[in-house]
C-alpha cells in the first residue's frame, strides 16, 4: 500500500461566544462524537462531565481499530459528502466546521501522526485506536473533563436527570446537555438505542434503527461455505444497479461482507427489504478488459485441472474458482463467454445480517427534529450526536469523521444556547 505523509492543520478556532466557568454541562455517551463535544465545550471554559454507560470509554471505537484505524479519507469534500446519501446536504453544513484536513490536525495535535494509503484511507501511523486514545482522554484531563464511567442515565424526574451508578443513583441538573449515546449496532459495546422510548415520550421524532455496513445472506453451496468461508475475493469490483466499488470482499457461511460489499448495503439493504432479494454483480478480475481476459483463456489448457487452469490463465484465487461454480450450470464454453462470466458473476442476495453484525447503523433521530445547532427542538437546552442522528455512510473514514464533526457542531450549539441566542430551536 502505497503511503504519504499527510501535514497537520489547526483545529478550526470556535469564534462565537465563550462561557463562564460556572456554567455546566453534561455528556452522556463517551465515543468519538461524545468526545469531541466534550474537549470543545472544555476548550471554551465548560466545566464538562461525560457519563459512559460501559466501564470504560470508547469500546467501539476501540474494536473499529482493531484491524487499522481508518480516521477519515483524502477524497475531495463534494465526493466525500456525496457518501452521506439523502443527509449529505446536512453533513456537508457539519464538514465546514471540522473538515478531514481539521481532523489530521487534531490526531496530529495529540502526537499521533498519520498516513495516507493508496486507496486514500488515512490512519494513524500506529495503526491502532489505542494510543489515539490515552492521548485524547489525558488531554481531556488536562482541560479538566470529568469522566464518570458505569454511569448510566436513566431517564429524567423532576427536571432533573437521573443517572444509575456503583454509587447508587444520581440525580443531575446541569445547564445543557449533549446525548451522544450512539445507534443500535454491536449492542455488547454499548450502542443499543436504549435511549429511544425517552425521546419518543417527549416528542421527539426517531426513526427505525436498520443495519447498515452489514453482511448479505447468499445461499451457498455446502461445499463452498465449508472450503471458503473466511477467505476474501480481492481485488474485485462490485456492481449494483448503476454503482461499482472496488475493493475486497470476505466470504461467510451466511454470505458475503467486507469494505466494498458495506459501501453499497444501504442502496442493496433497499433491494432486499422491498424485493425480498438483490442481484450483485461480482467482476472476479476488474484489472483486465474482457478481450485481454478472453485472449488469455484462448491458450490451450493441456493437462491443468480447470481450477489450475483458471489460476494460471485468467489468475483466479481458488475461492474465485470456486465461486465461479456457484453459477447453475457448466462452465461457459468459449474463451469470450468464459470472460464474460468472470467479468460479472451474478449472486443473489436473499437477506440482511442483522444489527448486532452490523458495522453502524441507519435511523435514529431524524433531522429535522434538531435545528441547525442540533438542539432537540422538542427539549432545548438538549444537543444530540454521532450515530444517534438519522444518517448514514460507508467505512472508510466517513462514519468517524462526520461523528465526530457533529460533536463540535453540537458544542457550538451548546455554547450559543448557554450565551443566550434567544432561539428555542424552531
Amino acid at each position: 500500500m502505497g503511503r504519504k505523509r499527510m501535514q497537520g492543520a489547526d483545529v478550526p478556532v470556535y469564534n462565537g461566544p465563550m462561557s463562564s466557568p460556572d456554567k455546566t454541562v453534561h455528556v452522556i455517551g463517551a465515543g468519538p462524537a461524545g468526545l469531541t463535544a466534550a474537549e470543545r465545550l472544555a476548550r471554551a471554559g465548560v466545566a464538562v462531565v461525560v457519563h459512559e454507560a460501559m466501564p470504560s470509554p470508547a469500546r467501539k471505537f476501540l474494536m473499529a481499530g482493531r484491524g487499522g484505524l481508518n480516521l477519515t479519507h483524502t477524497e475531495p469534500l463534494e465526493g466525500f459528502t456525496g457518501r452521506y446519501g439523502e443527509a449529505s446536504g446536512t453533513v456537508a453544513g457539519w464538514l465546514q466546521r471540522f473538515s478531514p484536513t481539521h481532523l489530521i490536525g487534531w490526531a496530529e495535535g495529540l502526537g499521533q501522526p498519520v498516513f495516507t494509503g493508496s486507496s486514500g484511507r488515512v490512519f494513524p501511523r500506529a495503526m491502532k485506536a489505542s494510543p489515539l486514545l490515552r492521548a485524547w482522554l489525558g488531554r481531556l484531563a488536562e482541560l479538566g473533563v470529568e469522566v464518570r464511567t458505569r454511569s448510566r442515565w436513566s431517564g429524567r424526574r423532576d427536571g432533573g436527570w437521573v443517572f444509575d451508578t456503583l454509587d447508587g443513583e444520581r440525580v443531575e441538573r446541569p445547564d445543557a446537555v449533549v446525548l451522544a449515546l450512539g445507534g443500535a449496532s454491536w449492542p455488547r459495546l454499548g450502542s443499543d438505542g436504549g435511549w429511544r422510548p425517552w425521546l419518543v415520550a417527549e416528542g421527539v421524532e426517531v426513526a427505525p434503527f436498520r443495519p447498515s455496513n452489514v453482511g448479505f445472506d447468499v445461499a451457498w453451496s455446502e461445499v463452498f461455505a465449508d472450503r471458503f468461508a473466511g477467505q476474501p475475493l480481492k481485488p474485485v469490483a462490485l456492481t449494483f444497479g448503476e454503482v461499482t466499488v472496488r475493493g475486497e470482499a470476505m466470504v461467510t457461511r451466511y454470505g458475503l461482507e467486507g469494505g466494498a460489499v458495506y459501501a453499497l448495503s444501504a442502496a442493496l439493504r433497499e433491494a432486499v427489504e422491498r424485493d425480498g432479494s438483490a442481484t450483485l454483480t461480482v467482476d472476479l478480475r476488474p484489472d483486465l478488459t474482457i478481450e485481454q481476459l478472453a485472449g488469455r483463456l484462448a491458450r490451450p489448457r493441456g493437462k491443468d485441472s480447470v481450477s489450475n487452469w483458471l489460476r494460471k490463465a485468467a489468475g483466479l484465487s481458488p475461492v474465485g474458482a470456486g465461486l465461479l461454480r456457484e453459477i447453475p450450470g457448466d462452465l461457459p464454453a468459449g474463451a469470450d463467454k468464459l470472460a464474460r462470466r468472470i467479468k460479472a458473476v451474478r449472486l443473489t442476495l436473499t437477506g440482511v445480517q442483522g444489527l448486532a453484525r452490523a458495522i453502524s447503523s441507519a435511523g435514529g433521530v431524524r433531522l429535522d427534529a434538531v435545528d441547525d445547532r442540533l438542539m432537540l427542538k422538542a427539549v432545548p437546552g438538549v444537543f444530540v450526536a454521532g450515530e444517534m442522528l438519522d444518517w448514514e455512510a460507508p467505512t472508510g473514514g466517513y462514519l468517524l469523521q462526520a461523528s465526530m464533526a457533529s460533536g463540535v457542531v453540537a458544542a457550538e450549539g451548546v455554547l450559543d444556547w448557554l450565551a443566550g441566542d434567544g432561539r428555542t430551536g424552531a
